[in-house]
């Protein structure tokens, strides 16, 4: 192993290897909003309420709070000391370390080239629904009318329940729901099986291209730029959130459903799957690993106090995320008692009609009551009914994660509140600047590496390689846009990045503790912030954070092999549809899955291997100009 070089001498603010004095943020706020709007992701808005309504409500946090200490701050901690100090992108601070790890600062790159490519497709999603959400009613609040060639509506071969034949409406649409409808047919209009591509879908490709256009825009000079929209995309999202948590208390329901998401239950401690999802879920929650924070931090002025950033964001990331849950589970609270009130409704109905009682005979509050009493008197008459099972706890159990959470089960409940269609411009337009100031992050983990590494001639401008790089991802995520695209998202998403990214962190705190040096570590923060890291750290980084790490990878490994990959096609033919028909994946495009699991991974050993070689070939060519001059020596005498 060769020996680390060291960082720029203090004082010296041109890390960048090019000799020009590198950008600086226009003040601490810019920088603070930065790494929080990267943090802050769709993550904590739809997968962190999900995970602890998974595992036992406010039991989660015991596993979570845990791995935020002895993982997620240490790893902050570290990227955000050695970009400060270092004052390079991820390339330049891996290379300068040893030359052996500039694999992975490569590697950091690939991965958010690839996530760039999803994510912004979700954005191309969330902005459609956007864009539908400025009309009354909202499009995905009534099931469209099944009209035969001359435009006139088709009757229907089910009449509605005991009333005369209505016009009818979309046979898909019927069998599963209006919003379920509006996003898999009419949003992705999307196939039965992965292998049936389909078409483009012309109205996702021109969000597609508007959304890389908005980003372009927003990065197109770096921090420059960005740190202006940092101000809007990273607040913004923060004000929505405070609006539906103060009207999402006050709708009926919302109690119910706080007290079913935060309700402990302590036995799922024992499950080990709760623990890796904990540690798991702060890990890309704080977007470690991807290059993006030491891309940030190299702007920073070098005596900043990046100890105190690093708690600092890693709280308020959290904090977000538990705020995100309160106010997602009110809402979806009351959607829960809406859905159980329509329940007891049409169990009642059948109960007026079967046993021809007075309308309005029965109320919600009566209904147990009643239905008590007839199941004495005529329980052949009650069990003929087939009564559905009106449980409140089920309602609330139907929530999901990712884009199920945002694009069906919270845009059905948006329906239910009143004024509709501006609850939806707000939840839309949250999410969509929720992304967006992810998206920074990631292009600057793409963008300044190449900038550090010098790919394009001096005299042509950042502008243009901020373009060729936006373009480059924009024609490589048109993929996402055919009908089959939300199953590669998928793909993308399950295998892209959670394997790569956990190696990377390992090798991060192994490059930084153990080559790098931890005493030369700790000077350096010590300089930056005029105290040496106390024992905590010292702690966390030797042993605890790189044991973690091993002991995630080694978990995530096996739960991959342990699991048959499938996916879950929506497929109208399919004999328990609306359910989704889980498939197992095609032997090819498990292959697929394969490379992106491991192929980014592979640029570390690839690197190293290169720089072995590299060192080979100098060693022998210093021996042969070392010997040279010995035998033209040997040859005069």
């Amino acid at each position: 192993m060769a020996c680390a070089t060291g960082p720029d001498p203090p004082g010296d603010s041109s890390g960048d290897g090019g000799g020009e004095e590198r950008p600086a943020w226009d003040n601490r706020l810019q920088y603070l909003l930065s790494c929080v709007g990267f943090a802050v992701g769709l993550g904590n808005f739809w997968r962190f309420p999900y995970l602890c309504q998974t595992y036992g409500g406010g039991t989660f946090l015991i596993p979570y709070l845990i791995a935020l200490v002895f993982e997620g701050i240490p790893l902050f901690h570290i990227e955000l000391a050695i970009g400060q100090r270092l004052r390079r992108g991820s390339i330049g601070v891996w290379m300068a370390i040893s030359p052996y790890l500039g694999g992975v600062g490569l590697g950091c790159l690939t991965v958010s080239f690839l996530v760039s490519l999803y994510y912004n497709t979700i954005l191309t999603w969330v902005l459609w629904y956007l864009l539908n959400s400025f009309q009354h009613p909202l499009p995905w609040s009534a099931c469209p009318l099944d009209l035969n060639r001359t435009g006139q509506a088709i009757c229907s071969l089910w009449p509605a329940r005991d009333g005369p034949p209505v016009p009818g409406l979309v046979e898909e649409c019927r069998d599963s729901s209006a919003v379920s409808y509006f996003w898999y047919r009419q949003t992705l209009n999307i196939t039965a099986d992965i292998s049936d591509s389909g078409s483009v879908q012309w109205q996702l490709l021109v969000c597609l291209a508007a959304s890389w256009a908005v980003l372009y825009l927003c990065v197109i000079r770096g921090i420059e730029t960005t740190g202006k929209a940092i101000y809007f995309t990273a607040l913004f999202p923060y004000l929505v959130l405070t609006i539906f948590l103060i009207r999402g208390l006050t709708l009926p329901g919302a109690t119910q459903g706080l007290v079913y998401l935060f309700t402990p239950d302590m036995q799922v401690l024992w499950n080990p799957r709760v623990w890796l999802d904990a540690a798991t879920q702060i890990f890309f929650s704080l977007s470690l690993a991807f290059g993006g924070h030491i891309a940030f931090a190299s702007y920073n002025p070098p005596r900043n106090n990046c100890e105190r950033d690093a708690v600092a964001i890693a709280l308020v990331n959290s904090m977000t995320s538990l705020y995100a849950s309160i106010a997602v589970f009110s809402v979806l609270g009351f959607k829960a008692v809406n859905d159980h009130g329509r329940c007891l409704d049409g169990n009642i109905l059948r109960l007026i009609n079967a046993f021809d009682l007075p309308d309005q005979s029965i109320s919600r509050d009566d209904y147990t009551a009643v239905l008590a009493r007839l199941n004495v008197s005529r329980p052949e008459w009650v069990a003929g009914l087939h009564l559905d099972a009106c449980r409140l706890e089920d309602f609330l159990e139907k929530s999901a994660a990712g884009t199920g959470l945002a694009f069906i089960v919270f845009a059905e409940a948006v329906l239910h509140m009143p004024g509709a269609p501006g609850w939806a411009v707000l939840f839309f337009g949250m999410l969509f600047t929720l992304g967006l100031s992810s998206m920074f992050g990631n292009m600057e983990s793409v963008i300044t590496p190449l900038l550090d590494l010098g790919v394009m001639p001096r005299g042509v401008p950042k502008e243009l390689l901020t373009g060729l790089a936006c373009l480059v991802c924009f024609l490589s995520a048109t993929c996402f846009t055919l009908q089959s695209g939300s199953y590669w998202l998928e793909i993308f998403d399950h295998y892209a990045a959670p394997l790569n990214l956990i190696f990377f962190a390992f090798f991060e705190v192994v490059g930084v503790v153990y080559v790098y040096g931890m005493k030369r570590f700790c000077d350096d923060i010590a300089w930056m912030t005029g105290r040496r890291p106390g024992l905590y750290w010292q702690v966390t980084w030797k042993v605890v954070s790189p044991l973690l790490l091993l002991t995630i990878f080694v978990a995530y490994i096996s739960l991959l092999a342990s699991t048959p990959p499938s996916y879950k096609a929506w497929n109208p033919q399919y004999e328990q549809f609306p359910s989704r028909q889980e498939k197992p994946y095609p032997g090819w495009v498990q292959a697929i899955c394969v490379l992106l699991s491991f192929l980014p991974a592979l640029s570390v050993p690839a690197v190293t291997l290169v720089q072995l070689l590299a060192r080979r070939r100098r060693k022998q060519q210093d021996v042969q100009q070392d010997m040279g001059p010995k035998l033209q020596d040997g040859g005069v005498c």
